[in-house]
């Protein structure tokens, strides 16, 4: 059961998120490495699930990187048995599936993080996009 520390925590782009921004090949290493440290936390003992929120936060830098021009923004919230991992790009474009040639490597990341996540969330403003994903963490 979480607690209310737990159901409040917040590790916002002002803390050590800098680096987190950006377009280097790189970047999806550093997103995973900080939500490590913020896994830690959350289940010291990782598990399935966490490596689930690895994947999902892998995916959604990589896809900000390769589609949308880079990352602007990068948040990890935790919630009642969830983890919600929130990517800001610059691109007004939602996600879309890639329909090219399934015997080619790549273009499974979006079918993946929608298939690991309870709820998978796109807000698109003036500036860009946030997708959001709120995937499973038991404590």
């Amino acid at each position: 059961m979480s607690t209310v520390a737990e159901s409040a925590m917040v590790h916002s782009p002002e803390e050590d998120y800098e680096s987190l921004k950006g377009a280097s090949p790189q970047l999806a290493e550093r997103a995973r490495d900080v939500t490590r440290g913020f896994l830690l936390v959350l289940a010291p003992d990782g598990g399935p699930e966490a490596e689930s929120v690895l994947l999902a936060v892998s995916e959604l830098v990589t896809n900000a990187v390769r589609h949308a021009g880079g990352v602007t923004g990068f948040g990890l919230r935790t919630g009642e048995g969830t983890v919600t991992v929130s990517v800001e790009d610059a691109s007004c474009r939602p996600p879309r599936p890639w329909t090219e040639d399934p015997t080619q490597p790549g273009g499974f990341g979006w079918f993946l993080v929608q298939y690991l996540a309870l709820d998978v969330q796109v807000s698109v403003g003036p500036s860009g996009k946030t997708v959001s994903a709120v995937l499973p963490l038991s404590a």
